[in-house]
C-alpha cells in the first residue's frame, strides 16, 4: 500500500512539474511524459522498498507451501539438479 501511494505521489509529482514547464496543452503528452519520468523515477528510488516487498511475498508463498505439505517448485528443481533420476520415483 505504503509503495502504492508513493508511486502515486510520484507520478502526480511529475505531473504538475511538466504542466508548470508548459505541457499542459497537450494532455496525451503531458501524460506520457509523467508516466515515463515517473516510472524510471520509482524505478531507482524505491528500489529498496520493492525488495524488501519481494522478499516477504516469497517468505509467505513458502510458509504456505510448507502449511500445505508440499514443497515449493525450486525445491524440486534443486533436487533433481542433485539428483537427475530423482524426478522418476514420482
Amino acid at each position: 500500500m505504503r509503495y502504492s501511494i508513493l508511486r502515486l505521489l510520484i507520478f502526480f509529482g511529475f505531473f504538475f512539474f511538466f504542466w508548470l514547464i508548459g505541457l499542459r496543452e497537450n494532455i496525451i503528452l503531458l501524460l506520457g511524459a509523467s508516466a515515463l519520468a515517473s516510472a524510471l523515477a520509482s524505478y531507482l528510488l524505491l528500489r529498496g522498498m520493492r525488495d524488501e516487498m519481494t522478499a516477504k511475498l516469497a517468505e509467505r508463498l513458502e510458509n504456505r507451501a510448507e502449511r500445505r505439505g508440499r514443497p515449493m517448485r525450486d525445491d524440486l528443481d534443486e533436487d533433481a539438479e542433485i539428483d537427475p533420476d530423482s524426478h522418476l520415483a514420482e
